[in-house]
């Protein structure tokens, strides 16, 4: 552009207040790729202070790949004055842009790029011409042409596979920042195994083929240039490099051998753009390099947990797939739990280009970590955080996944169930009972268990909950309830208690083996230290029993030992010996 003096006071003092996007990596290809690049401006001359303010909302460009040229993609950038026209057509099919980037001179004077991936149409049109229309930026340039920043333009870069090319590693870097006196740009993630044929391109918009001001291209340091097309003192005129057209007026598509600026074993290169006075803004640099690396990348297929452990099964597979070369055998695998590191793997082949392999670790979750954490396997790990092998993209190595340990809750306790001894602290317990209100149960599968360890290990279930005999008293039992994901635990005790004695009154000790003895119903072997002493109505004591001893009749103290006491009533002495009951006294008749 042609700038007054008081546009070039504005222009050093305002570019770097800009919302320009750092030129970054965009797309990384790997395989025998290169490209190619067409486009046209929509200027129908250079701008400039006597030129016509007329723009153009159309035009074309042809596109001529070889028959052993297979497009593997194709990126449309188009740019202009203004805040931006956003959807276009290519070939009369609507494009809308996916991505949009922005940068200005000072708060009047704003411009904007605009991207959009159109593969698909280049693959069904193949060779011809393209037409960019609805592209109409006219309304907007009349205050841009008395400064000569007046402008609109597109390109189209078409990745290609050709099997005659070496192995490549194709990076797209894109965004859009203004080259003021100087822009530097370090490309990274290379790894040159071979020069010849090194190339790199770029989108630029808004050069003038007028200004040639310290306007130079460096790569390495090294000054490059492609004369007569592009002098090393006018990187920025206006022309297409893949095709020789001279009349782009405000924009550049460029390509540059550098296979002298970039030496064998380089990992990165560094490209200085300066300007002393055209304002010039990149879009998108390309480079081709001979560059054979593996691109090691992991994912996480599946994670297996079992209820109340710590352990997880974890499958997983190692990619080489966005790659030049072989990714070696024992390249390390590196596991973390929130950011700790849990455990070690390493690949076990030799992983060709685009080639994988599936692995399946057992990892124990330390308990310094949180039931939900997250899992996280990193390739090419040593445990550090350090890698051993060079790689065509150094951050694309990890994979990571939200993990919930199945932790059963804290046991719940339920009320507990009381049932009259039947003997020797036995008691027969209905124990559905326990759960008879309780609504996680409705419509559930449980079960229970006498132990902890039965429950967790599905074992030995009560097969009678219903008609349940303790084995200890107290004792406590668990239910295991099933859930969509483990189980919950509950558990309640049971025990059995003295329930008073029922006694008869009376008895008929005559051997018919019915009613033959002073049978008081819940005493033996329940109050199992229970003491009984029987009087006749004259108070002479006759009797004491316990709970070996039951009274048949016959007295065991006293004179008339060994025979049947006759018919009568007699006075009884209950003493249960339990703190909860007091003596039990009463009378009792004996018939024949």
């Amino acid at each position: 552009m042609k700038l007054k003096i008081i546009s070039l006071i504005c222009f050093f003092s305002c570019v770097f207040n800009s919302n320009a996007q750092d030129i970054s990596l965009f797309q990384q290809f790997n395989g025998r790729y290169d490209y190619t690049a067409i486009g046209n401006t929509l200027n129908t001359s250079e701008n400039g202070n006597f030129a016509v303010c007329e723009i153009l909302t159309s035009s074309s460009a042809d596109l001529a790949l070889l028959d052993n040229q297979t497009i593997i993609a194709a990126y449309i950038y188009w740019a202009g004055s203004g805040d931006g026209d956003f959807d276009i057509s290519v070939n009369n099919i609507p494009v809308s842009a996916e991505r949009t980037f922005s940068d200005a001179l000072d708060d009047t004077r704003v411009f904007f790029a605009a991207y959009a991936d159109i593969t698909d149409i280049v693959i069904d049109n193949q060779n011809g011409t393209y037409t960019i229309s609805e592209f109409d930026i006219t309304s907007v340039i009349a205050p841009y042409c008395p400064t000569g920043t007046n402008f609109g333009g597109w390109a189209i870069t078409v990745i290609y596979e050709d099997s005659n090319l070496p192995l490549n590693q194709l990076n797209v870097y894109d965004g859009l920042e203004s080259v003021p006196e100087s822009l530097t740009i370090t490309l990274g993630n290379l790894n040159v195994l071979d020069n010849d044929n090194a190339k790199i391109g770029f989108v630029a918009w808004e050069g003038d083929r007028a200004l040639a001001v310290n306007e130079q291209l460096t790569i390495n340091g090294n000054i490059i240039g492609n004369p007569p097309l592009n002098p090393t003192n006018n990187a920025f005129n206006g022309t297409n490099s893949f095709t020789g057209a001279t009349n782009l007026f405000n924009m550049d598509i460029d390509v540059y051998n550098i296979q002298d600026n970039i030496a064998i074993g380089d990992t990165t290169a560094t490209i200085s753009l300066t300007s002393g006075q055209d304002f010039v803004m990149i879009n998108n640099i390309i480079t081709v390099l001979n560059s054979q690396l593996p691109d090691a990348t992991a994912s996480i297929d599946a994670i297996e947990l079992e209820c109340d452990s710590k352990q997880i099964n974890v499958d997983y597979t190692i990619n080489n797939t966005n790659s030049t070369g072989v990714l070696a055998q024992n390249t390390p695998i590196a596991f973390y739990a929130n950011d700790i590191l849990i455990d070690q793997s390493q690949t076990n082949t030799d992983l060709p280009i685009n080639g994988s392999e599936s692995g399946s670790i057992l990892l124990t979750i330390p308990d310094t970590i949180a039931d939900v954490f997250t899992l996280k396997i990193v390739v090419d790990d040593d445990g550090t955080g350090n890698g051993i092998i060079i790689e065509a993209n150094e951050t694309n190595n990890e994979a990571s996944e939200l993990v919930e340990l199945l932790i059963i809750p804290e046991i719940t306790i339920l009320p507990g169930l009381i049932e009259c001894n039947i003997g020797f602290d036995k008691a027969e317990f209905n124990l559905l009972l326990v759960i008879e209100n309780q609504e996680d149960f409705v419509n559930a599968d449980f079960q229970f268990y006498e132990t902890l360890e039965d429950l967790k290990d599905e074992i030995n279930t009560i097969s009678s909950p219903e008609a349940y005999t303790n084995n200890t008293n107290p004792q406590i039992i668990y239910i295991r309830l099933e859930k969509d994901i483990c189980y919950e635990i509950f558990q309640f005790n049971i025990e059995t208690e003295n329930c008073p004695p029922e006694i008869p009154e009376g008895f008929s000790p005559n051997n018919d083996t019915i009613n033959d003895w002073f049978n008081i119903q819940g005493l033996y072997d329940i109050f199992i230290s229970h003491e009984l002493k029987i009087y006749n109505r004259l108070g002479t004591f006759i009797f004491e029993g316990d709970n070996d001893k039951r009274w048949l009749g016959y007295p065991n103290r006293g004179i008339n030992q060994g025979n049947r006491v006759p018919v009568g009533t007699y006075y009884y002495v209950l003493n249960l010996k339990d703190p909860n009951y007091k003596t039990i006294v009463g009378w009792v008749y004996v018939n024949y």
